[in-house]
């Protein structure tokens, strides 16, 4: 037997003594932030508290925990320019119409649901949904942009509504 396997599946206890620094430090430098490191370390091995998974060895833990640790980078990443983008949009306010911090707190959470939502759908229909609701373009300017009917249009607009609802 390799070093490297596990005698039986570990328990997360033993996962997180082997790779918990390890990927700390990975975190650490594709971030570049200890802290932010820190916090997605912690919720990667959240995630297999919630989702149990059995590893037989310790080259197959890393890769999935480097995988998982990858996408939450990314989801972090999307969730800093959101941020961002609605910081430059309240900068751009005039002062006396600059909502509360509550009422900014909940555009920031609805506007992070959105995009989930919306990475959640082919791109055809995102697109034609960001279009029609965001852009207020008609049907056919629509249809032109993307190369498509009318028909295909409605399609789309109607399968993003539906996934609103269903997130509802």
């Amino acid at each position: 037997m390799d070093a490297s396997d596990y005698a039986s599946p570990p328990s997360l206890e033993t996962l997180y003594g082997d790779h918990h620094p390890w990927l700390q430090a990975w975190l650490r430098r594709r971030l570049g932030n200890a802290a932010d490191a820190a916090d997605l370390a912690q919720d990667a091995f959240v995630r297999l508290l919630a989702k149990p998974l059995s590893f037989g060895s310790r080259p197959q833990a890393r890769v999935y925990l480097r995988t998982l640790a990858g996408g939450l980078c990314v989801d972090l990443w999307r969730r800093r320019q959101i941020e961002q983008a609605w910081l430059d949009t309240l900068a751009a306010q005039p002062e006396a119409q600059v909502p509360s911090a509550e009422h900014q707190a909940i555009v920031l959470q609805t506007l992070q649901e959105v995009d989930r939502l919306i990475r959640g759908l082919p791109v055809k229909a995102a697109h034609a949904f960001i279009m029609a609701v965001a852009c207020e373009m008609s049907d056919q300017e629509i249809a032109t942009e993307l190369g498509v009917s009318t028909r295909m249009v409605r399609k789309y607009v109607a399968q993003a509504m539906l996934q609103c609802l269903k997130k509802l």
